[in-house]
């Protein structure tokens, strides 16, 4: 790997590894839809100039039904669901609860046929993962919110859904313009919702520090850097990220929020990880439905995907 992409690896890491220390942080004074109309509308404001610049949109007009689903399933839902359940649960457990996504991607390719057969290998990582997200929670949701695990599942299975649906549905279209529309869309479905019951006040300075963070940094340069990624090294070795973003996140909610981090959940993270990556290597499970974003880079390089919190 070059200079420039352990540089852009690293930083990858980084930025998608916050967003749950962030989202925990903004959510102690805001409600999860408040989180997600801001956080969706200042992206949607800086990535829409350069979409209008590169995209064109009338190619993107047969494909709105799809379009809308994806939005549904990989921004709208999974955001506020992932903000309702950091209100309960730590910002350490949600991120490496996360990393069960390319688990439940192999399990819908498999299930919807959208690859061969798992065969022994990919059963024995299905397996395997199950076993380390129960270790995961197994010993800890007696003290946590059991609903907040469950809004968990609901978050990994949109992730997980979202780049089933761009690989079969939205192939060939620019991911710059699904990306920018479907992040307008949550902002419009979101703004109702929050004009409804608005914030009470206005929230503090670390809260709006983090809302911001979240949107210019984990979001919209997020989509930026991850595409030039791809392009500098390929979209199979930039999805290892997948796996480093959920460390990430537990190790910043231990350093910075003093959140416990448990034996199980250390073991279970390892269990996840390795039944992800056997359920997932080959040409069994799809890298694009293996995780939730499906970038394309500026060039002609293949797309790829990674998790995007």
């Amino acid at each position: 790997m070059t200079r420039r992409g352990l540089v852009l690896f690293a930083a990858m890491s980084v930025i998608w590894g916050i967003p749950y220390l962030l989202i925990r942080i903004a959510v102690s004074e805001i409600s999860p839809a408040t989180l997600v109309l801001a956080r969706t509308g200042i992206a949607t404001a800086i990535l829409l100039p350069i979409a209008i610049a590169r995209v064109d949109f009338g190619a993107l007009r047969p494909h709105w039904p799809w379009i809308v689903a994806f939005a549904l399933v990989e921004i709208a839902a999974p955001w506020v669901l992932l903000g309702s359940a950091e209100q309960r649960i730590s910002s350490s457990l949600a991120g490496i609860l996360v990393a069960a996504v390319p688990l439940v991607g192999a399990a819908i390719a498999l299930l919807t046929r959208g690859a061969d057969r798992l065969g022994t290998t990919g059963f024995a990582g299905l397996l395997i993962g199950i076993v380390g997200v129960g270790a995961i929670v197994g010993a800890d949701v007696g003290a946590e919110d059991a609903v907040a695990v469950l809004e968990m599942g609901g978050v990994v299975f949109g992730y997980a859904l979202g780049p089933a649906i761009l690989a079969r549905r939205l192939g060939g279209v620019s991911s710059l313009g699904v990306m920018t529309v479907s992040l307008g869309l949550c902002a419009l479905l979101y703004l109702p919702i929050v004009a409804l019951d608005p914030p009470a006040g206005l929230p503090s300075p670390a809260v709006l520090a983090a809302v911001v963070i979240l949107a210019v940094v984990c979001t919209a340069l997020a989509f930026l850097v991850f595409a030039a990624l791809i392009a500098e090294i390929g979209p199979v070795r930039a999805t290892v990220i997948t796996y480093v973003n959920p460390a990430v996140a537990a190790v910043l909610g231990v350093l910075l929020l003093g959140e416990d981090f448990s034996l199980s959940m250390a073991l279970g993270f390892g269990l996840v990880v390795a039944g992800s990556a056997l359920a997932t290597r080959g040409p069994t499970a799809s890298t694009a439905e293996a995780s939730p974003l499906v970038l394309e880079p500026a060039g002609d390089a293949e797309p790829g995907s990674a998790a995007s919190p």
